[in-house]
């Protein structure tokens, strides 16, 4: 794998953490003002438009503060150049091998489930305590990062660190 600057790559995270965060703020506000609206009164016992839609506001203000969670979590990121024999830690990029495809990871803390187009490369975002997270830490290049599923069993090659 080609070298990769990492704190370009944070960079990139930021902006489009940064870009939903903008969207979910419009949404939420617009589903707050549906909710407090005269119009989301109950006309009956049986009439729930205004609760679901404070429901629905409430969760989307809880995604918000996730959302500015990580985004600080990037801010104050240590990034670590590791060397191709070092072991796995927070903010390795890793190159796999898995089901004969080539895949690119960033193991961060939190805040995993995304994938970045970065200098040519998808390169998925992944939490340290999700199960594939999990399995990385600690490993090294050749080392086989394995992960137990319900319905099955799923083997990841490391191929490189940095």
């Amino acid at each position: 794998m080609k070298k990769i600057d990492k704190a370009a790559l944070v960079q990139q995270i930021q902006k489009e953490l940064q870009e939903t965060f903008e969207k979910l703020k419009a949404a939420a506000l617009a589903t707050y003002e549906d909710a407090t609206h005269e119009e989301s009164k109950p006309e009956n016992e049986y009439d729930t438009r205004g609760l679901e839609a404070s429901y629905l506001a409430g969760a989307q203000g809880k995604r918000l503060a996730e959302v500015e969670e990580v985004f600080a979590m990037y801010k104050f990121l240590h990034l670590k150049n590791l060397a191709p024999d070092d072991a796995i830690e927070l903010s390795a990029l890793i190159e796999v091998s898995h089901n004969n495809k080539t895949l690119h990871i960033f193991l961060v803390p939190k805040g995993g489930g995304m994938t970045v187009q970065f200098d040519g490369l998808n390169i998925q975002i992944v939490a340290s305590g999700s199960p594939l997270g999990e399995s990385l830490l600690g490993l090294h290049v050749d080392d086989i990062a394995i992960v137990e599923n319900p319905n099955r069993t799923l083997e990841y090659e490391i191929l490189s660190v940095q």
